[in-house]
C-alpha cells in the first residue's frame, strides 16, 4: 500500500513539474465546463421555480372548452363546483395579456381575500376592488422587470390600458413585487378580480377556477366536475376541463428539458474539442512525454505503475479544473446574474437579465462537473500514456 501511495505522490509531483502543460489542461477543462455548468445550474433553478409555483397554486385548475378550444367559464360554475362533496374552496381567476406603456405583461385578477398569500412578496399595498359606480383608478401591483423598465414606483399613475373593453380609468401602482420574489412575477400585473373584469369587459366570466379539495379526493372531485356543462351565450355548451397539480408538475419541465437537451448536444462538440486539446498537451505528438515514460521504464518502473502515476496526475488535473470551473460558475451566476446565457433558458430574458436568475449548483451539477472533468482528462491522457508505457525504453526515449 505504501508503495502505491509513493507512486501516486510522483503523479502529483508531475503536475507541478510540468506547470505549463498542467495550466493548459486546466484552462481547457474550465473553457468547456464553465458555460455548461452555468447553463445546467440555470435549468435546474428554473425547474425548481416551476415546481414551487405549482405547489403555490390550487389542487385543480378548471377551465372551459368549446369545440376543443379554451373559452371563458361562467361564474355560475363557481357555486356548482363549491357544492361538490370534498371541495374546500373555489377561487375565480382572470388571466390575460395587456400592454402597459410600451411593455407587454400578464394581468392576473383575483378576489381580494386571496392576496393574503402574496403579502410576503409585495412591497406596499395590495389592490382594492374597482367599484362600478365610483370613478377611482385601477390599483395594480407590478412585477420587478416591468417596474424597472417602466421606471415605476409606488404611487405612479399610468393612462388607461389601450384597447380596454371596460370603462377607461387611470392606473395606480399601489405595490411592487420584491426583487427576491419568485421568477414568474417579473412581468406580472396583479389586481383584483373586479378590476380585471372591468379591464377586459368580461362580466360574470372567469378565465379559470382554482379548486382546492380534501387530500385523497382529487380524482372523485375531477370526475364530478367533468360531468358539468354550462350554456354559452353564443350558443352551445361549455364543457369543463380539469388539470390536476400533478399534471402541471409533470408538464412544466418538458420545455426546460428540451432546451437543456439542445444545450447539452451543442456542448458535446465542446467536449470533443477539449479532449483533442488534452490529447495534444498530454501525449500525442509530445516527445517529452514519451521520453519521461521511457526513463521511468529504464529505471525499473512497470507498466501498471506508469499507468497509476498517470491516473493520479489526471485525477489531480481534473479535480483542479472542476473546482476552478465551479467557482467561476458560481461567480457568473451570483454576481453576473447569468449574463449572456440566461436567455437560452428564459423567454424574454435579454443578454443581461433584469431579474434575479434562479440557479442550483448542488448536488447534480457539482457531481457532473467532477465526473465530466475526470472523463475528459482520462480520455485525453490514458491512451497516449498506455502506448508509451508498453513500448520498450529505447523506443520511448527516441
Amino acid at each position: 500500500m505504501r508503495h502505491l501511495l509513493e507512486i501516486a505522490q510522483t503523479g502529483l509531483a508531475s503536475v507541478l513539474l510540468h506547470r505549463l502543460r498542467s495550466l493548459v489542461c486546466v484552462a481547457a477543462l474550465v473553457a468547456v465546463l464553465l458555460p455548461y455548468l452555468v447553463g445546467l445550474a440555470i435549468s435546474k433553478g428554473v425547474e425548481a421555480e416551476a415546481k414551487a409555483s405549482v405547489d403555490f397554486g390550487a389542487d385543480l385548475y378548471v377551465s372551459g372548452r368549446q369545440f376543443g378550444r379554451p373559452v371563458p367559464i361562467p361564474l355560475e360554475a363557481e357555486q356548482r363546483i363549491r357544492d361538490i362533496d370534498n371541495v374546500t374552496a373555489v377561487v375565480p381567476r382572470i388571466v390575460g395579456e395587456v400592454t402597459l406603456g410600451n411593455e407587454s405583461a400578464i394581468l392576473v385578477g383575483l378576489p381580494p381575500e386571496q392576496f393574503t398569500a402574496w403579502t410576503d412578496t409585495i412591497e406596499g399595498d395590495v389592490p382594492k376592488p374597482a367599484k362600478p359606480n365610483v370613478p377611482r383608478p385601477h390599483e395594480l401591483v407590478l412585477g420587478t422587470t416591468l417596474a424597472r423598465r417602466l421606471k415605476a414606483k409606488i404611487g405612479t399613475y399610468f393612462p388607461p390600458f389601450p384597447r380596454s373593453r371596460g370603462p377607461a380609468r387611470t392606473l395606480l401602482v399601489v405595490g411592487l413585487f420584491k426583487p427576491d420574489a419568485p421568477l414568474w412575477q417579473s412581468r406580472l400585473i396583479l389586481t383584483s378580480f373586479e378590476t380585471a373584469a372591468n379591464v377586459f369587459g368580461q362580466k360574470d366570466l372567469a378565465t379559470d377556477l382554482l379548486v382546492s379539495c380534501r387530500p385523497g379526493y382529487q380524482e372523485d372531485v375531477t370526475r364530478d366536475i367533468d360531468r358539468l356543462s354550462f350554456p354559452n351565450a353564443g350558443g352551445g355548451l361549455i364543457r369543463m376541463r380539469v388539470t390536476a397539480r400533478e399534471d402541471l408538475r409533470a408538464l412544466f419541465p418538458r420545455t426546460l428539458l428540451h432546451r437543456e437537451g439542445i444545450f447539452t448536444l451543442h456542448f458535446v462538440l465542446a467536449f470533443v474539442v477539449g479532449i483533442l486539446v488534452l490529447l495534444v498537451t498530454s501525449g500525442v505528438g509530445l516527445s517529452e512525454r514519451r521520453r519521461e515514460v521511457g526513463i521511468l521504464k529504464a529505471t525499473g518502473w512497470q507498466t501498471d505503475e506508469v499507468l497509476l502515476r498517470s491516473l493520479t496526475e489526471s485525477f489531480a488535473l481534473s479535480l483542479a479544473g472542476a473546482c476552478v470551473a465551479l467557482l467561476l460558475a458560481w461567480g457568473w451566476l451570483r454576481f453576473l446574474n447569468g449574463y449572456g446565457i440566461a436567455s437560452l433558458f428564459l423567454d424574454g430574458a435579454g443578454t443581461a437579465p433584469e431579474f434575479p436568475v434562479p440557479f442550483e449548483l448542488a448536488p447534480v451539477p457539482i457531481l457532473l462537473a467532477f465526473v465530466l472533468s475526470f472523463v475528459i482528462v482520462l480520455t485525453g491522457t490514458l491512451y497516449s500514456t498506455w502506448r508509451a508505457a508498453i513500448a520498450s525504453p529505447l523506443e520511448a526515449m527516441r
